[in-house]
């Protein structure tokens, strides 16, 4: 189940950026030579008015806007009328679509300053609305929201209608645009309060409708969102504007899901569907049928689920919806799976990931024509201040070249220096790669002398003649070493990882002395094994040298507790016995004259300085003798301060 279908209602809508390319192409509008002033008035308002209509409708194609922009002004070049300020706005206007924005605000510019002249106060304030639109598209966020609010200034001054509720529309905008939910719900509040002022129940429609889908969201007011979102159902009820009555009406639909309330979000689908399939509104229809389908499958009707979605792909692909198709795919992946069926759930997640690609290439391409187009704006205005400044002071070139050269100067000395820096990271990083190698060495010293001891085990089976349980060893055996050869392939492995070759390590030799000892293992909840990342191997020698050196010579059985805790800035891995103790250890392996079984704790100790020397660290081992009531040696605890990895 997806959110909500998102579709935002602009003043404008834009062209696409190619629109200049085809100038050249265009058969424009004939003029004929014998006109007079009169008849050429009169063709030169037929022809704005074309334009216009073109513009604000999106009727026909860029091509047909600009045969009467390219005809309005032949017409004025041709009998020597001075351009109105009307021309300017619909060239404005029409560059804006195209992407050509820096002659969209030349354009706005002149028309601004011949329609306050002339008194044309609605093609006055239609320009500051395009400022209001280009001022945000390009990134400069707070002249947009001036250009807005001196639209709402001018238009309460001269009691101008449906302009204020366009203002408030575009200022939401930019606040949804910076991520300010708070500013945009309340633009948006402010809209549907001037819509209703002026009864323009359109706007109050609009306003509506985004208000309640905005409080439906991530950050959710339930009653709030059904509240307001009734409130456009009930105003496109009355108006029989049936895309407000669909549109509000799946909104509604999912606010009531996402509260577990199904039986009021299927009638909600359903009323949503009854409009938008009759005028034929193929993406909210889309939707809704889509989340009728999830509705099914969370309520366990699978087959009537999959008939849902099959007509929400059917309406999607017709609209090229990627996105529904995208989530829709991915819920039907999730049915088959609760089904078992792996085979269509794995040829819907295909599909999922097909269109879910597709969407992200869109939003990624879309990012990158934002940036392009800001950076294009940034750079124009750029050139126009250097070129003004030029024009007004010829010294200010002097102080530009003079400023340039010490700007020069400055970025030679930081390239040198960057150049100095370089270096000593490269230093830095040969040392860090050399320790890391010395590392990877002490590791495979340690991984040698791990196998020979779990071998030796194995070997002790196979003279007790006892084949099952050789076989359960082998078996065990196996699953370590595999353990132990993925885990050494890496500098460090997350905490799970550890934990089950310890695990697997505990039970081989649970196995080899059994009945010996008993084991533990505690991990605290504060602490996300699969996130925190630990040295590879680091834990398993001092566990080894409790089980060899504490518990085995005692004749009690014993046992070995591990624990791990989260600490401020580390976690400390706790290994406890009730062996014998570290001083009579220490007897009985000079007796043996063997240090073969404290090699691994060397190695890790070894190992902890380099960790400590690479990454800037505090790893530290710290051992406590436990001893009873009578001073008696009662086992050893083991504490390791392990950084925090991630």
């Amino acid at each position: 189940m997806k959110t909500i279908l998102i579709i935002l209602i602009s003043f404008f809508l834009p062209f696409s950026a190619s629109a200049l390319s085809t100038h050249n192409a265009v058969i424009t509008y004939s003029i004929r030579e014998d006109d007079n002033d009169k008849d050429n008035k009169k063709k030169l308002d037929e022809l704005m008015g074309k334009a216009r209509d073109c513009l604000d409708k999106y009727s026909g194609h860029r091509d047909d806007v600009f045969v009467y922009l390219d005809s309005a002004a032949r017409l004025c070049n041709k009998h020597n009328i001075e351009w109105p300020s009307l021309l300017h706005l619909l060239h404005a206007d029409y560059f804006f679509r195209s992407g050509d924005y820096s002659s969209s605000e030349e354009q706005a510019n002149i028309a601004l300053g011949k329609a306050l002249d002339a008194g044309e106060y609605d093609t006055y304030v239609k320009t500051l609305l395009l400022l209001g639109m280009y001022y945000q598209r390009t990134g400069f966020f707070n002249e947009s929201i001036e250009k807005y609010n001196e639209s709402i200034a001018f238009a309460k001054k001269h009691k101008l209608k449906k302009v204020i509720p366009s203002s408030y529309r575009g200022q939401a905008n930019v606040y949804n645009t910076v991520n300010d939910p708070e500013n945009y719900r309340s633009h948006l509040g402010l809209m549907a309060e001037a819509g209703l002022a002026e009864d323009d129940t359109v706007a109050v429609m609009e306003a509506y409708l985004l208000l309640g889908t905005s409080l439906a969201g991530e950050i959710r007011d339930f009653n709030g969102a059904d509240s307001i979102l009734r409130r456009c159902v009930d105003l496109s009820l009355r108006q029989k504007n049936t895309y407000y009555t669909a549109f509000a009406s799946a909104n509604i639909g999912w606010n009531y899901y996402c509260e577990h309330m199904y039986d009021s979000a299927v009638a909600n689908y359903e009323r949503s569907l009854k409009y938008s399939l009759k005028d034929n509104y193929v993406m909210i229809s889309a939707n809704s049928y889509g989340n009728m389908g999830t509705i099914n499958r969370d309520l366990g009707d699978s087959d009537t689920a999959l008939k849902y979605y099959q007509l929400s792909l059917e309406y999607a692909k017709k609209a090229k919806d990627w996105y529904t198709l995208s989530w829709v795919y991915n819920d039907m992946h999730q049915l088959y799976l609760n089904r078992q069926d792996t085979a269509n759930a794995y040829e819907n997640f295909v599909l999922y990931k097909q269109f879910n690609d597709s969407v992200l290439i869109t939003r990624s391409s879309q990012g990158l024509t934002e940036a392009r187009v800001r950076y294009e704006a940034d750079m124009h205005n750029k050139e126009v201040d250097i070129l003004s400044l030029r024009l007004k002071n010829n010294r200010l070139l002097n102080i530009a070249i003079l400023g340039f050269f010490i700007l020069a100067v400055i970025i030679g000395l930081l390239l040198f220096r960057g150049s100095r820096l370089k270096d000593k990271r490269r230093l830095s990083e040969m040392n860090r790669k050399i320790a890391e190698l010395t590392q990877v060495n002490l590791r495979q010293q340690m991984n040698p002398h791990f196998i020979f001891n779990t071998l030796n085990s194995i070997q002790y089976y196979m003279y007790q003649h006892d084949k099952l349980a050789t076989n359960n060893y082998l078996t065990k055996f196996s699953n370590l070493m595999r353990k132990v050869l993925e885990n050494s392939n890496h500098t460090s492995v997350s905490l799970r990882d550890e934990l089950d070759a310890i695990t697997l390590y505990l039970e081989l030799e649970s196995l080899r002395f059994s009945g010996k000892f008993d084991y533990r293992i505690a991990v605290d909840d504060e602490i996300d094994p699969f996130l925190f990342k630990i040295p590879t191997m680091l834990i398993q020698p001092y566990v080894e040298n409790s089980i060899c050196h504490g518990l085995m010579p005692k004749a009690e059985k014993g046992y070995v507790n591990i624990g791990f805790r989260l600490d401020k800035d580390h976690i400390t891995c706790t290994i406890e016995d009730n062996g014998i103790g570290r001083e009579a250890a220490g007897e009985k392996s000079k007796q043996r004259k063997s240090n073969h079984n404290s090699m691994g704790t060397k190695i890790a100790s070894s190992r902890l300085d380099l960790v400590n020397e690479l990454y800037g660290t505090s790893l530290k081992t710290v051992y406590f003798d436990l001893v009873n009531d009578k001073g008696e040696p009662e086992g050893t605890r083991v504490e390791i301060h392990i950084p925090i990895m991630t």
